[in-house]
């Protein structure tokens, strides 16, 4: 019992312990370092909603009602294989099988960039 109790005590002090810090949960490919650059997104992309798993995404995006103040206009694909430029989205099933996952949040001013969805895949592209 005093054995496992050093052992712990050990083990919660040593450098690269529990309690350093560890980069967030996202795909290798994903990991963002710099400034968020929403015309290089393009894929399979999963839209998440819950706010507690804000640490697991990409980015956060508002889904803006006006193609006049969107950022990205969007173009959903079907096959993931023709989701090979920027604005060109096809809907991952889960989480675990998306290139990217962002948050979706109600509130502009908490997004980092703004997308809107278009029916005409020409109309699809990055605005900035």
């Amino acid at each position: 019992m005093f054995f496992s109790l050093l052992l712990t005590a050990w083990l919660a002090t040593a450098p690269g312990g529990p309690t350093a810090s560890q980069p967030p949960a996202v795909p290798g490919h994903a990991l963002r370092t710099g400034p968020l650059e929403p015309c290089r997104i393009y894929g399979s992309v999963y839209l998440e909603t819950d706010p507690g798993r804000r640490r697991y995404c990409y980015g956060t995006v508002y889904v803006e009602p006006e193609e006049a103040f969107a950022d990205v206009v969007i173009f959903k694909e079907d096959n993931k294989l023709f989701a090979d430029k920027a604005g060109l989205w096809a809907d991952a099933p889960a989480r675990d099988f998306a290139d990217y996952v962002l948050l979706v949040t109600t509130d502009r001013s908490r997004a980092d960039f703004a997308i809107h969805y278009t029916k005409v895949r020409s109309f699809a592209g990055c605005k900035k």
